[in-house]
């Protein structure tokens, strides 16, 4: 594949230093170390380190041109160097005009909000899929391609990937496409240039506050994503959650509501909520569906109306919605041999999430048996929730252990005293501290009872554990299965 360095260059504002801008680019890049000869490098100041100290060893490594926006080195005149007021935004645009733009040519759906966007993504693609359609996913668990599944690396992938990874749909045949639209990638313009068919909000609640500051900081990197829907757009959003109508303030697309409580344009009712799934109303429509509590209802009405407003009838989306699973890790039943004890793992790493998922596990339980919650909160992230996370737990549990999620390069022990931070001397009896994630899961084990339900809370699918910078295989459903198969033998 390769463009003109003019084509590349709209619809941000530019100056050309020097060169000429018929020049050929065959690639582009952020990071010098990927530059070929060929390429195009985008300088971008970032949190850690500047691209543009790099400029001198793209060049070296085959750079054809340059963009630039703070300061340039001294570079051979023939060079086209191109400064810009943003690099961020040239880098996203510029990818999607490398690629062909391929978000045109796919009925694409960003969903966005602090949980749910794994769900409703994943259970769009099965939704779609189970249709007839060939379909591309880009989310937090994994990515696909048609049949093909890719690891994931972030919730929204830079604007290279992103738009390579979309190209690759569009030639495999996909017709629709569904990706998780985060407020980190919002802020950092990573979909800049993207076309979105359909944008979804599902919630939003604390989270990411080490990055955003503010909470008004992150719903403002939220709406981002409504801001910038053209008129043909469709929205799409939690009109129960206050900070729907919000999404929908100077948005151009058609919009359109889902609720449980309020009027809405698809409105849905829980009839029943128990172990084998929920009863639900879509609209004047009753069905069973396999998943379980009322955030998988609102995950259920967010696939069901965007399904039919991507084009297929309710009539015909409603007999597949009871055949949908749950995604790895988000509400994964695991139940010993005889049945009487269950398991949950759950992404949970949110104070409303997790609240969601023990309110849920309350619903669903006997009378009998106690429920036990493993939660910690990772390292370098939000420390502002760690406290408000370990009261959720203890109000909602019979026990609760603290322990460690990803500690990256934060002492387990450190963020454990910070959650604990939260309790009272009364609530802190129900709670034991065991930094060693594998311990604290083998101790649920031992404490649970007939009638058990233990949550495993906050890695959810993820099969690491993040220590001092260092990826160590961990697999909490993993260990929880290998735990049952010792008692067995």
């Amino acid at each position: 594949m390769a463009k003109k360095l003019q084509q590349l260059l709209t619809p941000f504002d530019y100056q050309v230093s020097q060169g000429d801008l018929d020049c050929v680019v065959t690639g582009l890049t952020t990071d010098s170390r990927l530059v070929k000869p060929g390429y195009l490098f985008i300088a971008i100041k970032g949190a850690a380190s500047d691209g543009h100290d790099f400029i001198a060893t793209a060049i070296k490594e085959g750079a054809v041109a340059i963009i630039f926006q703070t300061e340039l080195c001294t570079v051979p005149e023939h060079l086209p160097c191109i400064k810009v007021g943003d690099s961020r935004e040239a880098v996203a645009h510029a990818a999607a005009a490398f690629y062909d733009h391929p978000s045109k040519r796919l009925k694409l759906t960003g969903v966005t909000g602090t949980n749910g966007k794994s769900s409703v993504v994943t259970l769009l693609h099965q939704l779609h899929t189970s249709l007839g359609y060939t379909c591309g996913l880009l989310s937090t668990i994994k990515n696909k391609i048609a049949q093909e599944d890719l690891p994931a690396a972030l919730t929204t992938p830079d604007p290279i990937t992103l738009n390579a990874m979309l190209h690759k749909m569009v030639d495999a045949g996909c017709t629709h496409a569904f990706m998780e639209v985060s407020s980190h990638a919002l802020d950092q313009q990573r979909v800049g240039g993207i076309v979105f068919e359909l944008a979804i909000f599902t919630n939003l609640s604390h989270d990411h506050l080490d990055y955003h500051h503010t909470f008004d900081a992150y719903l403002a990197a939220k709406k981002k994503l409504f801001d910038v829907l053209p008129a043909d757009s469709l929205a799409l959003v939690n009109i129960d959650d206050p900070r729907g109508k919000v999404m929908l303030q100077n948005c151009a697309a058609t919009k359109h509501t889902f609720a449980l409580r309020t009027m809405a344009d698809f409105k849905g009712r829980i009839l029943e909520n128990g172990p084998a799934g929920l009863h639900m109303y879509f609209g004047d429509q009753d069905i069973h569906v396999r998943l379980l509590g009322v955030f998988n209802a609102y995950n259920l009405l967010a696939v069901h109306a965007a399904a039919v407003l991507l084009g297929t009838s309710s009539e015909e989306v409603l007999p597949y919605l009871s055949a949908l699973s749950a995604p790895a890790g988000r509400f994964e039943a695991i139940q010993d041999s005889s049945g009487q004890r269950t398991f949950v793992v759950d992404y949970a790493h949110t104070p409303d999430a997790l609240r969601n998922v023990l309110q849920t596990i309350h619903k669903i339980k006997h009378n009998t048996g106690q429920v036990i919650t493993v939660v910690g909160c990772g390292g370098d992230r939000d420390t502002q929730k760690r406290p408000i996370m370990a009261k959720t737990a203890v109000d909602l549990s019979d026990r609760v252990i603290l322990t460690s999620d990803n500690p990256r390069s934060e002492s387990p022990d450190q963020i454990i005293a910070d959650m604990m931070v939260g309790l009272d001397e009364g609530s802190a009896r129900k709670v034991l501290r065991i930094a060693d994630r594998a311990e604290a899961i083998r101790t649920a084990h031992a404490l649970a009872d007939v009638g058990s339900i233990v949550l495993i809370a906050g890695k959810g699918h993820e099969d690491y554990q993040e220590i001092n910078g260092v990826r160590r295989p961990f697999s909490d459903q993993a260990l929880v299965r290998k735990l049952l198969t010792f008692e067995i033998l």
